[in-house]
């Protein structure tokens, strides 16, 4: 996975070992990676913690939710997703259904999003690497979780796009994921 300047390290050596072994995130469902189907079954908040106190055991959550779909593990993602009543917990809900993909699904998701936290950062990231696209995916300077999902929809047609849109893809994981544990640990 090309996380460029990203710094998978400072999530343990577990979550580094995951993130750095992860394909480019498709925009359907991928083939799960069978490789780590170990680790992934043997994860819990605690052994994602790297020694760190658990603050917000429901973001910790969160971050399991987000190693399992990065390894197309959607069915897994899906069912620890849906039972976090967050908005957090939503926008993976919300990227687990676009990568069905049920776009309709997806938008419903979102909505449940509203103003998510991670999305000022999400939107300086993709202006940064891909400015021309950035003002597909923004409205008035906010990132436009609707706009991404038609974007990945119109992709599955579009090969330049689908590569752009997986791009994206990743930095809306590791924005979000780097979101979910820093809140979830000390």
């Amino acid at each position: 996975m090309d996380v460029g300047m990203w710094n998978s390290e400072k999530y343990g050596t577990i979550c580094a070992k995951l993130i750095k072994g992860a394909e480019l995130p498709s925009l359907g469902p991928g083939r799960s990676n069978r490789a780590v189907i170990g680790v992934l079954q043997s994860l819990d908040e605690s052994s994602i913690a790297n020694g760190l106190e658990i603050r917000d055991p429901e973001m910790a959550m969160c971050c399991l939710s987000g190693l399992w779909l990065l390894h197309n593990y959607l069915g897994e993602s899906h069912t620890i997703s849906q039972n976090i009543p967050s908005s957090t917990g939503s926008f993976w809900h919300g990227i687990m259904h676009r990568r069905e993909p049920d776009y309709g699904n997806a938008k419903y998701w979102f909505r449940r999003v509203g103003s998510h936290p991670a999305y000022d950062t999400l939107v300086t990231a993709v202006q940064e690497r891909h400015s021309d696209f950035a003002r597909r995916v923004t409205s008035a300077g906010t990132w436009d979780a609707f706009a991404f999902v038609d974007a990945c929809q119109q992709a599955a047609s579009d090969q330049p796009l689908n590569a752009t849109c997986r791009q994206i893809a990743l930095l809306e994981w590791q924005v979000l994921f780097d979101h979910c544990y820093q809140s979830a640990f000390d």
